[in-house]
This record gives C-alpha cells, structure tokens and sequence, in this order.
C-alpha cells in the first residue's frame, strides 16, 4: 500500500510551494489595488493572471495535501496521483493563459492603448522581486516532482510578466511607444507554451503509466536475466506512480534447482542499486518452458 512507499517529490517540498503561494498572492492583492488605484488597466490584467497563478499553486498544495492521505482497501495506492491531475490541470491553465496574451497581443497591435507607464514600472519592480524569489524557491524542486514543476512554470511566467511590465514600461516612458506592450506579452506567451507543453506531454504520459523516461525496459529485462538461477523474464512493467516513485512488475522464470529468496533478494537488490526502483512486484515461476522474446 501507499503508506509502505517513502514521501514523494512533490510532498518533500510541499514548505517552499506554501512560501511561493503565499508571496504570490499577497502581491496579487497589492497589484489590485495598484491597479484600482491608478486605474491602470495593465496591472489589473496582470492581477488577473497571478490570481490564475496563485490558484494554480493552490491547487499544487491541495494535491499534495490530498495525496497524504492513507491507502485504503479501494485505493491500494492511495491518492498519489493526484499531483499529477494538478500538474495536468496546471499545464492546461497556462496554455490558456498563453493564448489569451497572445489574442490580447493581437488585439492591441491593431489598436494599441495609452497606458499609465509609470505605475506599471513601480508595481512591476516590486513584482520582479517577488517573483524571482519565488522562482530560485522552487528551481530545485522543478527537477524531483512533476507537481513541483508546473508551479514553477508558473512563477516562471509571473517573472517573465514582470520583466516584460518593466521594459514594456520603460520604453513607453521614453518613446511613447504603444505598442511596446503587445510585443512583449506575445514574447512572454510565446516564451511559455513549449516548456508548457513539456509539463503537459509529461503528465499525459505518467497517467497513461508509460515507462520513466530515465529508464530503459530492454536494458532492466537483461540485466535480471543476468543473475544467477533466472532463465527468463516476461510480462515486465515499469510505470511511475508519481514524481520520484517508480514501480516494476515482473513474472521471473527461475532454474528448478534455484533458491526462490536468494533469487529474489538479488534481483531486488539489483533494481535498487542499478535502476533506482525500489517500489517491486516479483513473480517467480518454476517448471515452465522459457517464453519468447520481452513481453511487456
């Protein structure tokens, strides 16, 4: 069951995501008043978007929360995926956030608005900052949880936004220059949606419990076939149960003379050393003819 499987990716840094859910909504609440103050149409806008991104950090913590809770006799594995449902939910979120600056880009390039550069460089500064903290939190934990990863898409793309605000900004400042602001945006979207995409092909992949890309299956079946006393392997599955848990299943033919637990403490042992995989399901079978080929 799950409560035997050590603490995943996501759950390991579920402080950092609390730190960044929190830095990114209080400047969320203080651009809206920005924007309410100045009424600056911008910074309202881009309230819009850290609002989505809050909400999506949100949902992160809900996940990993929810995937605490025990195994039970229904759900032998608990609720482990749903970190990867959130990063799913996560990718789809930004891709819309993505198209909608580029709509928004195209329709300010044909009729680009006087904007209140000024407020925007203050408010943006002060969101660069916040942002960027936020981002250096959660660089690390982007590379051990799926989860993890989509949350730093999305401060990823509030830093771009701020970095984008300021030079958006100045430039108007100087030039007075419109449409400074819907090139940008549409840089920033355009920025975002491959490494959105990554998150969501990976999540797709995970649900559909391909093999971890950092493992080879042809690779695992021969080297169990290697140990002592195995004469086959077949029906061989390796999945991924969520970021930074793999599981392997196998039925293993062994020699009639063999030792079933030593066999056994060996391949286990080799899966753990060799290929990381610690989660394992070993069959061994005895007195059948060898079968042909992998079967996975």
């Amino acid at each position: 069951m799950a409560d035997s499987i050590a603490l995943s990716a996501g759950r390991k840094n579920k402080k950092k995501l609390w730190i960044v859910f929190c830095l990114t909504t209080g400047y969320m609440l203080a651009e809206t008043v920005g924007g309410l103050l100045t009424r600056s149409l911008a910074l309202l806008a881009d309230a819009g978007h850290m609002f989505t991104d809050a909400a999506a950090l949100g949902l992160a913590l809900f996940a990993i929360h929810f995937a605490e809770r025990p195994a039970t006799a229904e759900k032998t594995y608990g609720y482990l995926r749903t970190e990867i449902l959130a990063a799913l939910l996560n990718a789809l979120a930004l891709l819309l956030i993505s198209f909608y600056i580029l709509d928004e880009a195209w329709r300010r390039f044909q009729n680009p608005p006087a904007v209140m550069s000024t407020p925007m460089l203050i408010v943006a500064s002060i969101g660069l900052m916040v942002n960027f903290a936020g981002m250096r939190m959660l660089s690390s934990a982007a590379g051990e949880s799926l989860n993890a990863k989509g949350a730093y898409l999305e401060v990823l793309s509030d830093t771009l936004g701020s970095i984008g605000v300021i030079v958006a900004s100045l430039v108007m400042l100087t030039t007075g220059w419109y449409l400074a602001d819907p090139i940008i945006g549409a840089g920033i979207g355009l920025f975002i949606v491959p490494r959105t995409w990554s998150v969501l092909t990976d999540a797709v992949h995970i649900l559909m419990e391909g093999v971890p890309e950092r493992l080879d299956v042809k690779k695992i079946d021969s080297a169990l076939r290697q140990i002592a006393g195995v004469r086959a392997v077949h029906d061989l599955h390796v999945w991924t149960l969520t970021s930074g848990l793999d599981s392997m299943s196998a039925h293993v033919q062994v020699e009639e003379s063999a030792d079933n637990d030593s066999v056994l403490s060996e391949l286990q042992k080799l899966l753990k050393t060799e290929f990381q995989i610690e989660h394992t399901t070993l069959q061994l079978e005895k007195g059948k003819s060898e079968p042909e080929g992998l079967s996975i």
